[in-house]
This record gives C-alpha cells, sequence and structure tokens, in this order.
C-alpha cells in the first residue's frame, strides 16, 4: 500500500529486513512522480541535471505497508556525482533488482533504450550505490527485465530475449547465466 510505477522487486536482507525497489521511465511513471507526488504531467530532467531515480522503501513485517518513507536510490558515478538524464547507457531506466554479495549490496537495472543489465553497489540496502558496469549487453527485443538468485553456491542471471520468436517483443523467452564474480567484486559482464 503507497506504492506507485512498476516493476517492484523485494529484498529481504540477512538481518530480516525486507525493501521494496520499484519504479520506470515512461510507462512506469516516475516521470510524474520526481517531487513525491503525482501530476499528471511527464516531467522529464535534460541533458546535464540528475536522473530520475528508483524508489526504495522498507517495508513492514507482513510486507503489506511501508514502514518511513519513499526514498530515491542514489545511483553515483566513481567521483560521487549523480549519473545524468543524458547518460542513458549507465542510468536507471526499469527493472529494479537488489542482491547481497559478501557483504555488499548489489542494486542491478535495466537502461531501457540502450538494453544494457547495469549494476551498482553500495554498503546499504537504501544506497547510495556506486556504478560498477554492465551484467549483461543487449539482448534480442526492446526490453529486458532480469533476477538474480544463489543457488548451490553459485551466482545466477536470469533474463528473457525474444530470439525464439525471432525478435518479435511481445514473445519472449526466459533464460539463465553464471555469473561470475572478480577477487575485487566487480562482476564479468554477460553475453546473450
Amino acid at each position: 500500500e503507497g506504492s506507485f510505477s512498476i516493476d517492484p522487486a523485494v529484498f529481504t536482507d540477512t538481518d530480516g529486513s525486507s525493501y521494496l525497489y520499484f519504479g520506470g521511465i515512461w510507462g512506469g511513471q516516475l516521470q510524474r512522480w520526481h517531487k513525491g507526488t503525482y501530476s499528471p504531467k511527464d516531467v522529464f530532467p535534460t541533458g546535464e541535471q540528475p536522473a530520475l531515480s528508483p524508489k526504495v522503501a522498507r517495508l513492514s513485517k507482513d510486507m503489506l505497508y511501508f514502514e518511513g518513507t519513499v526514498g530515491d536510490v542514489q545511483i553515483l558515478d566513481k567521483e560521487g556525482n549523480p549519473l545524468l538524464a543524458k547518460d542513458n547507457k549507465r542510468r536507471f531506466f526499469e527493472a529494479a533488482w537488489m542482491h547481497k554479495y559478501k557483504g555488499k549490496y548489489y542494486f542491478s537495472y535495466s537502461t531501457g533504450d540502450t538494453h544494457f543489465i547495469a549494476y551498482a553497489t553500495g554498503d546499504s540496502p537504501l544506497g547510495p550505490f556506486t556504478y560498477q558496469g554492465v551484467l549483461l549487453n543487449p539482448v534480442l527485443g526492446w526490453t529486458n527485465h532480469h533476477s538474480i538468485a544463489e543457488f548451490k553456491g553459485k551466482w545466477y542471471l536470469f533474463y528473457h530475449d525474444t530470439e525464439l520468436s525471432k525478435g518479435q517483443t511481445h514473445l519472449r523467452n526466459v533464460k539463465v547465466t553464471e555469473l561470475t564474480y572478480r577477487p575485487d567484486g566487480t562482476i564479468e559482464p554477460g553475453n546473450p
């Protein structure tokens, strides 16, 4: 209750606290909520302005309500500056996802019209997060949503594309690939 936009993803931390990440541009309507209240008018940041941010909120124990306020998920560059609206190869578009690996929080997302699955890391599930790179290079098809899960000691990236339908965007198929973490915690980019 109290949420808006698209692509909700729940993350439950090792301490039992749960968080909801959500949001998307265009159909996801972040451009109508960027000041915290709904506006029927689209307001997009331009070029050098910070990009629209996905949203996060801590969930109640029963996962039906937010505990506290909805906040922005800050995605920063290596210098600590917010990613810019014009940076559509790195900025958030939709498909928020969170996982934790070796004590580090990994926020991953789709860049939308550039078709990357990118990721940023942080020390808290609420951020801020520093952009690290690409998890998955562009797939065949328009959208690309994903999830990440550990199974029997290995980590996997689940995603969809339209390979089986030869590019028909409404006919998607699911794929999975193993993630490879480097010693510094960064992830080797995958190819569909």
